[in-house]
């Protein structure tokens, strides 16, 4: 793979991520919510095995060509590719001490605080993401 490659699988990738968490912040977080109590562990659960089949391949497509750009950049752009891998890194760490773990306790059942939580909690993967596509975009014209 060559670096120009490794710059347009990144973007295709981030730019279709970034498309992702603006839906489930403004669409998908908010509206469960409105679930209400019946039904909502089947929801949850059902809604969780979906999106995780659907976006498991983009996460890891992500990850690789993050990987890549680390790899092949050269020495000006570097610092860009670091930045990048740097957001990432705080989405990966987000998701996994603080989205995750309230995602688990809704499993147990319908609660609106945590699910207020969830959404507000989310904003920063959501900025990190829109940060990561304004990146993406970068690497077109250095």
């Amino acid at each position: 793979m060559t670096y120009r490659q490794a710059i347009i699988a990144h973007a295709s990738v981030t730019f279709f991520m970034t498309g992702v968490v603006w839906f489930v912040q403004l669409v998908q977080l908010p509206l469960l919510s409105r679930v209400g109590r019946e039904g909502f562990c089947a929801y949850h659960q059902t809604l969780a095995r979906r999106a995780g089949w659907m976006l498991i391949g983009p996460v890891l497509a992500e990850l690789a060509s993050a990987g890549a750009l680390l790899w092949l950049a050269p020495p000006g752009p570097s610092w860009l590719a670091l930045f990048g891998a740097v957001l990432l890194a705080v989405i990966w760490t987000s998701t996994l001490a603080i989205q995750l773990p309230l995602h688990r306790r809704l499993q147990a059942g319908f609660d609106e605080a945590v699910i207020r939580r969830l959404v507000l909690t989310s904003w920063v993967r959501t900025g990190a993401w829109t940060l990561r596509f304004a990146t993406a975009l970068a690497f077109f014209f250095l």
